[in-house]
């Protein structure tokens, strides 16, 4: 297998049609047993020990296993099978063992503090500096100074999490396909627009059935819960999506997290401890901005007691309306969306689907990329003849001023079965100068939009043209680093809590004007979005507010409290703690049968444990770095080669701060992110 291998192969993009399960483990294999002989190598009596004998060639081991592994976990989130899930796991836990090991490899931690404390570290570039700061505090973080036996705890445990983070999205993912419902009288979907009936329409057509088939992939969970009349279907999607892998629903106890999300906070708990942190939430803020866990409670509780009045006065001016012109008595939980969609067409005569028609997706890419250009003056082109993972993807290359292509991107954006939902940017290819050899960064971008029918293409909302511009304010972020060293280039080694800035500051072109006429066309008529449906759809950029934020921050501080008041005796408390946080700051409280913890991925298999406030704290950030752009018009090329310089290019090879006021002139005003709200 090693013979034809392509994960073994040194190539500038992965060779995805020939990837196959049975390459996986012995690929793995082979690097890390290769890994580990350079390792031991490099630090061999009279070897040399300077910073490219030891961090340089460790960021190219790095790199190899690195490009092995990016394709195989993409496959497993966007082409999800059994033969897939089955190698998964186990090449997963041999990463997890490796980087511990490594983590805690004492002799090479000694090299590599020999680096810091030599007389001429001060006279490294920074970005040297930066990486050999890094790499020694994630040494401690690995326990490196662990003895016997909770140096072998700590190792394990890191490989029981990895598994239990995989198992916990399978679940999730599982549950997601495991409801639907099929629809035959097309009378049972009042309500819901023509592009929400064709999607439902297509999902049965994907499953060889006639009418309809509703789902819990996001575009079919939208059309209802937000259009449907059918209060008994709206409540039927709400609970099964809201019960997802969970002891209670349609499929209770089948795909349950209950178990998991016990296990993985006793585990987080039980690693901070070893580390010497009270709690995992403090050990999470090893590197964040944010220096304690007062701060980020006391940061969202503030926020919390600017926007309760205004969710309350949203809340009860709902409910008002859907008493006295939907008849709902009762406004429950699957009533929400759909009330506050009437009382937005009421009170702003905006109609969402008015707005599909502006946002076919094809011109929404090359409005962004022509945004993107007038900004950094770099441009995009699809490149054809890309090896793919599926026909609907597609390869876009950046080139810079005078036409030498510099990164590329995926762009993988509509829904599907066997893929993961949401919407997310990953690292393909990290940028890295390794002598005269240069590999180029490489993003995948996924969403899962409604994908285009027969009869017209996708057709975005206004909030998915935002989830668009978001991811790919991500990708820009990896894209246009200057770091030559990937370990803090881009969004990697930058600290959790700001590396939202780059995506939550592209959404804001999404409400602009000048942004809006780049891409916003109707896509049968070719009409630019009429100024009077755009300053509708600006009258409605504050419409509940309030209501978002605190749900933001009951995610926030669920997240926070969970980590940080774990208990050995009483266990992980998520419902309890839950409830006690929805007390404080939720307006609206779900039944007690809904299970929102069980589907968190974000937190429980994903990058965000005690770290779901970063979406928050990079807001404020990302608000007053757009106010710098306004300042100057919003389209503004010298803005936008000021921020690419002080803040996409450099990475984490200074402080997040440093960089903000690099770009600022000052520090973060916490009044931006209230006035982006409407709170001020």
């Amino acid at each position: 297998m090693n013979q034809d291998n392509p994960l073994l192969e040194n190539t500038p993009l992965p060779a995805f049609p020939r990837i196959q399960p049975g390459h996986v483990m012995p690929a793995i294999e082979a690097i890390l047993g290769d890994f580990r002989q350079a390792t031991a190598a490099m630090l061999a009596p009279g070897a040399p020990r300077s910073f490219a004998d030891l961090l340089l060639a460790q960021q190219r081991l790095e790199q190899r296993l690195a490009n092995a592994w990016a394709p195989v976990s993409h496959l497993h989130a966007v082409a999800d099978s059994a033969a897939w899930r089955e190698v998964y796991a186990p090449a997963e836990a041999l990463l997890a063992e490796h980087a511990v090991e490594l983590g805690q490899n004492r002799e090479l931690y000694a090299a590599i503090q020999g680096l810091a404390e030599a007389e001429d570290f001060a006279g490294l570039p920074r970005p040297e500096r930066a990486l050999v700061e890094h790499t020694l505090r994630d040494f401690r973080l690995s326990g490196v100074s662990l003895e016997e036996p909770a140096r072998s705890r700590f190792a394990a445990i890191a490989v029981e999490l990895s598994r239990l983070s995989t198992e916990f999205s399978n679940a999730v993912l599982d549950a997601t396909e495991a409801w639907r419902e099929h629809i035959a009288d097309e009378r049972d979907l009042a309500g819901i627009p023509e592009s929400g009936r064709e999607v439902l329409r297509q999902y049965a057509h994907e499953q060889d059935l006639d009418g309809y088939l509703v789902t819990l992939k996001q575009p079919s969970v939208h059309a209802v819960l937000t259009h449907a009349e059918a209060r008994g279907l709206r409540e039927r999607v709400y609970w099964a999506y809201q019960t997802r892998a969970s002891d209670q629903g349609p499929n209770a106890g089948e795909f349950d997290n209950t178990a998991r999300i016990e296990k993985i906070m006793a585990l987080r708990h039980e690693s901070a401890r070893l580390l010497g942190f009270a709690n995992a939430a403090e050990e999470s803020l090893a590197t964040k901005m944010a220096a304690s866990p007062a701060e980020v409670l006391e940061f969202l509780h503030d926020l919390a007691a600017r926007a309760l009045p205004t969710a309350r006065r949203e809340l009860a001016a709902l409910r008002e309306f859907a008493q006295a012109e939907l008849g709902l008595d009762n406004l429950e939980p699957w009533d929400v969306a759909y009330a506050a969609e009437k009382l937005r067409q009421r009170r702003y005569a905006l109609d969402e689907e008015q707005l599909r028609a502006y946002f076919p997706l094809p011109a929404v890419l090359d409005g962004l990329f022509a945004l993107v250009e007038k900004l950094y003056g770099i441009r995009l082109a699809t490149r054809e003849g890309v090896d793919v993972w599926h026909p609907d993807v597609r390869y876009v290359e950046l080139l810079n001023a005078d036409g030498r292509v510099f990164a590329g991107a995926y762009l993988d954006l509509y829904a599907r079965s066997g893929k993961r939902g949401g919407a997310w940017m990953d690292v393909c290819r990290a940028r890295f100068a390794d002598g005269p050899q240069r590999q180029l960064p490489v993003a995948f971008v996924t969403c899962n939009f409604a994908p285009p029918t027969a009869g017209s293409p996708a057709l975005l909302s206004h909030d998915e043209v935002q989830t668009l511009f978001h991811e790919f304010g991500h990708a820009l972020h990896h894209l246009l680093t200057r770091i030559d060293l990937p370990a803090i280039g881009g969004i990697d080694g930058l600290e959790w809590d700001a590396v939202e800035l780059p995506s939550q500051f592209m959404e804001n072109f999404t409400w602009d004007r000048q942004a809006l006429d780049l891409f916003a066309r109707h896509h049968q008529t070719g009409e630019r979005l009429p100024d009077e449906l755009f300053q509708r759809l600006l009258a409605t950029r504050h419409f509940h507010a309030g209501l978002f934020l605190v749900r933001q921050l009951e995610f926030a501080l669920f997240d926070f409290r969970l980590h940080l008041e774990y208990d050995p005796q009483r266990g992980a408390r998520a419902l309890e703690i839950l409830e006690a946080v929805r007390h404080e700051v939720a307006v609206l409280h779900p039944p007690a049968w809904q299970r929102f913890p069980h589907g968190f991925s974000h937190i429980f298999a994903g990058g965000y444990a005690a770290g779901y406030y970063s979406y928050l704290w990079a807001e404020l950030l990302s608000a007053d770095v757009f106010a710098a752009f306004a300042e100057h018009g919003v389209i503004d090329r010298g803005s936008g080669e000021r921020f690419h310089r002080e803040v996409l290019a450099v990475g984490a090879s200074r402080p997040a701060l440093e960089s903000f006021v690099a770009f600022r002139g000052r520090k973060p005003e916490p009044e931006a992110l209230l006035r982006s709200y409407g709170l001020t």
